[in-house]
């Protein structure tokens, strides 16, 4: 992903689109306040351990077999875990002409069940870490533990806990490919996998009336602000998660101040009329997470305290608000 520093004027007239066709039960949410009960406990050694797992096979990068090794076990996981995993394998042509063999991973829980929420992660990795200060390391690949796997990892523990506690509502998870092969000053080059997906559903007529995308999501003392784009296309559903982190006990990693504007697989999503917000480490001055597309993206920068706030903070909007 990457920092827009400008708005593109087609997408705002998508988001004004989408904030015009909201209900009346949404608009409504807005103004309320959450009453969070701890009830559901999220456990963040899991999460790490999932994490762990997946930068154990080595950068996933596309047409690697770190990659495909990782795809199988991520759909065994989400199997193990009680969904119905579709794969959705894909050939898609990079900006630098490379074709990639990628695929997004879905799990679908009560799948028949209308009103869906779609929890989201890219599981992918960057090819370059183009972004570390030593221009030595700019054609390496990132472990990506941060940038990848983190939210993947958050999001196996939430699959967990639905297994364990089961629930009668329509909730998905989807492991999205080819996100970070992109570059910049070219929009289309990134979130390929996303936008593939947003165009080709799953399932005929699918569209969840809200998604959430967890991107870097397990930096050290990392603060999540409300991301430009997620406000411009659903603000009722950024109060409710923000004000559920507040009730949570974890309003100090959930900064009420509005963010930059992320290039980010919720952008996709957006373009396609459905409400999506993206929780991701992103300072409005200082940028993204100082591992960002470095080869210092790795475990030694995952922090459980921040895998808690934010999956404890999905789990409690899940269960208790959803």
């Amino acid at each position: 992903m990457k920092i827009k520093t400008f708005t593109i004027i087609s997408l705002l007239c998508v988001l004004l689109a989408c904030g015009s066709q909201r209900n009346e039960n949404q608009q409504s949410d807005t103004d309320e306040q959450t009453d969070t009960k701890m009830s559901i406990d999220f456990n963040a050694d899991s999460a790490y351990q999932n994490i762990e797992r997946q930068v154990a096979f080595g950068p996933r990068v596309p047409n690697t077999a770190a990659h495909r090794n990782c795809r199988d076990w991520l759909a065994d996981e989400l199997k193990r875990y009680g969904t119905e995993v579709t794969l959705q394998d894909m050939k898609l042509t990079a900006f630098d002409g490379t074709v990639l063999e990628a695929t997004n991973i879905i799990g679908s829980y009560n799948p028949d069940a209308q009103n869906r929420l779609l929890l989201l992660a890219h599981w992918d990795c960057r090819p370059w870490a183009d972004a570390d200060p030593d221009p030595a390391n700019h054609k390496k690949p990132v472990d990506g533990a941060n940038d990848g796997a983190s939210g993947v990892g958050v999001l196996l523990e939430i699959a967990r806990l639905l297994h364990a506690n089961p629930t009668d509502k329509g909730i998905d998870i989807l492991f999205v490919d080819a996100e970070d092969w992109g570059t910049e000053g070219d929009d289309l080059s990134w979130a390929m996998g996303a936008r593939y997906f947003a165009a080709n559903p799953h399932r005929a007529g699918y569209r969840p009336q809200q998604a959430i995308l967890l991107d870097m999501v397990g930096g050290k003392d990392a603060v999540f602000y409300r991301e430009y784009f997620s406000m411009s296309s659903a603000p009722w559903l950024v109060d409710k998660v923000w004000n559920t982190a507040a009730n949570s006990g974890y309003g100090e990693r959930f900064n009420n101040e509005v963010g930059g504007a992320v290039t980010d697989d919720h952008v996709e999503l957006i373009k396609a009329g459905i409400p999506a917000i993206d929780i991701i480490e992103h300072h409005p001055y200082n940028g993204f997470n100082p591992t960002w597309h470095t080869i210092d993206d790795t475990m030694e920068d995952i922090s459980r305290e921040t895998l808690k706030a934010v999956g404890q903070t999905v789990a409690n909007y899940i269960f208790d608000i959803h």
